[in-house]
């Protein structure tokens, strides 16, 4: 087979049988579905190409001189575990069946048989490969909440909105840049969702998160004695994002040499396993996400320009929440849900304290209003949060915002009003206990958080 037709191959199989008609009948059989088939005339032949490539799927016949499709299955579970292997025999009964797939055999067949019934078999088990690689794809978006909804109705993010439903149609790659905690991960999940590889895996790649010396292998992957450690064959996030979206998260916080090699990959659309020998083709969606300056990283030269140049070709910048506050009140809210599932109290917020709350600037974005979501629904002692309830940098701020008034009437109620509030944040809201705090009666307490609208 040429190059060029494996290239364009979708998966690659080995054929290891040593009835020479029978071997090449099966592979171009096999060939007319546009797979990509190396073939071994015996068990040693089939182990010295997996050692020298990558391969799906194993097809092998059980009695082979050398090395028989036993041993050859005990040898592939070594070196390359992650490979599926389908047996076939002349001389099989169903007790050699069932002692086969105990021992590993994806799937078990009896000579003759029907090519067309092969062909089934084989597409079967490679389905199933994409269920697995999906399956790890959905594990990771579940664990960290891909499925969350973009929540907010201000312009700057219906604008965001609109650009996203245009790029996700699209297969082009996308930089999404914002401050730390506006949700630019979310906004990858929806180009991913809405795009026509939703039904594929959806892989994220965290490259602040892995220390450098392995970022290399988690990418590519690696073969087996690449590296002290490295004792079977792994797949890397590229080749389990294949048909699907890879994102690279923090792709600020890659170090050059690995740019480099990613540049590569985006241009020639194939990567190499660490230690290995051979170009395996990828076709992968890239997303990337940073909260770094790209072109200052360029201009101080940790970031390559050419890198940059390659993966801006949609930018989608996520505004942070100060430039849209009008999202505030909906996201105070399906956090205010979320919090109370399971919870006996319905918690709301007072307009007092939504207030406060619109004010505030929030320098970690969108993730420190859900903190102080959380926080509150923890702590507030009753089902209605109050303004005492806020957090002392915002409880106070719309309070401590306002001019000095120069008549002595509207200070002595403007102290008298922070008094208040710094009482019951004090004592949790307890009134009396708070009444008491200040010097009063708790009668006196109640007319006073009538008359400020408290």
């Amino acid at each position: 087979m040429s190059d060029e037709l494996k290239q364009s191959c979708r998966a690659r199989i080995l054929l290891a049988e040593d009835d020479e008609i029978m071997r090449i009948t099966l592979s171009d059989w096999l060939q007319k579905e546009a797979w990509c088939i190396d073939e071994a005339e015996d068990g040693k032949s089939a182990l010295a190409l997996l050692r020298a490539n990558s391969y799906q799927l194993i097809l092998s016949d059980i009695r082979m001189p050398g090395m028989d499709g036993v041993r050859l299955l005990a040898e592939v579970q070594k070196e390359s575990p992650e490979t599926d292997v389908l047996l076939m025999t002349a001389y099989g009964s169903t007790e050699d069946a069932v002692e086969c797939l105990k021992k590993g055999a994806r799937d078990y067949v009896l000579k003759p048989f029907d090519m067309d019934d092969i062909v089934i078999r084989v597409k079967r088990l490679l389905e199933i490969q994409q269920v697995r690689a999906r399956c790890v794809s959905m594990e990771e978006c579940w664990r960290r909440q891909s499925h969350t909804p973009i929540i907010g109705r201000s312009e700057a993010t219906a604008r965001m909105l609109e650009l996203v439903s245009q790029v996700a149609l699209s297969e082009s790659t996308v930089l999404i840049t914002g401050e730390s905690g506006t949700g630019k991960e979310l906004v990858a999940s929806a180009i991913h969702y809405g795009s026509k590889r939703s039904e594929k895996p959806y892989i994220r790649v965290n490259c602040a998160a892995i220390p450098d010396g392995l970022l290399e292998s988690e990418f590519f992957g690696h073969e087996k004695g690449a590296f002290t450690g490295a004792t079977a064959n792994r797949i890397g996030k590229f080749e389990l994002a294949d048909g699907g979206t890879i994102l690279l998260d923090e792709i600020g916080d890659m170090p050059l040499d690995l740019q480099a090699k990613l540049l590569r990959v985006l241009q020639e659309r194939e990567i190499e396993r660490v230690g290995g020998s051979r170009m395996i083709p990828v076709d992968g969606r890239v997303l990337c996400a940073t909260a770094r300056d790209l072109k200052a990283e360029v201009v101080k030269g940790t970031f390559r320009e050419d890198l940059f140049y390659r993966l801006q070709v949609i930018p989608v910048e996520v505004p942070p929440l100060r430039d849209r506050r009008d999202d505030i009140a909906d996201l105070c809210s399906y956090f205010l849900e979320e919090f109370s599932q399971g919870r006996e109290k319905k918690l709301a917020i007072t307009d007092d304290a939504m207030a406060a709350l619109m004010v505030y600037d929030y320098p970690g974005n969108v993730r420190e209003l859900k903190n102080i979501i959380e926080r509150l629904s923890v702590l507030t002692p009753s089902s209605l949060i109050q303004v005492w309830d806020l957090p002392a940098d915002l409880s106070g701020q719309c309070v401590e915002e306002e001019k000095v008034p120069f008549k002595l009437s509207e200070a002595v109620a403007q102290a008298e009003k922070k008094c208040i509030i710094a009482a019951l944040r004090e004592t949790g809201g307890v009134k009396t206990e708070a009444a008491q705090l200040m010097g009063i009666s708790r009668k006196n307490l109640w007319q006073k958080l009538k008359l400020y609208q408290l």
